[in-house]
């Protein structure tokens, strides 16, 4: 998934505001950094993935939600079209998963939508985003797990392999937590 380089992307802030009744200022409340990803597959049900040119290893389409209001699935759809250069109209909600702060990551919640199988005509219209993306693969899911970055190996792992949503917490279901 994408990065918070861009301006007006959403990054870990504190809130606070004052309550006008009082005048005192209420407790802050956090901003958690929150994307969206795409799981995009082609007619042989092989996996999109993507080799970003800021960080190492593969991802697949996404990045982080905008802060002006945009939803996940809006998200979703705006860092496929900016990536990619193609438009995914449809798709079936498949995952959540919190990711904890750790010293220099903010952490944040990550959503993720299967969009589907596309057709051939439709992929064969990617565009990659050469700032963003130096090259793309369509792979089996075993394979592009392989070569996907740890936290979005296990969140795209975890949601190919269920028959519904998925909550997971570091990519991981916790135990406390039924499908």
């Amino acid at each position: 998934m994408g990065d918070a380089r861009g301006a007006g992307r959403n990054v870990a802030v504190v809130a606070a505001s004052t309550d006008p009744s009082t005048g005192e200022q209420a407790a802050a409340i956090p901003a958690i950094p929150a994307s969206a990803g795409a799981l995009i597959f082609d007619q042989a049900r092989r996996l999109l993935i993507l080799k970003p040119t800021y960080k190492s290893g593969w991802t697949i389409p996404g990045g982080v939600m905008e802060a002006d209001g945009e939803t996940p699935w809006q998200a979703c759809r705006r860092e496929v079209r900016e990536e990619c250069g193609i438009e995914v109209h449809a798709a079936r909600f498949a995952c959540v998963d919190f990711r904890p702060p750790r010293p220099g990551n903010p952490g944040g919640i990550r959503f993720l939508f299967d969009c589907g199988e596309l057709d051939d005509a439709v992929l064969a219209g990617i565009a990659l985003q050469p700032e963003e993306i130096s090259e793309h693969r369509f792979l089996p899911i075993e394979a592009a797990l392989d070569l996907l970055r740890a936290p979005i190996r296990r969140r795209v792992a975890a949601a190919c392999a269920a028959k519904g949503p998925v909550y997971l917490e570091d990519g991981r279901p916790p135990a406390e937590v039924g499908p």
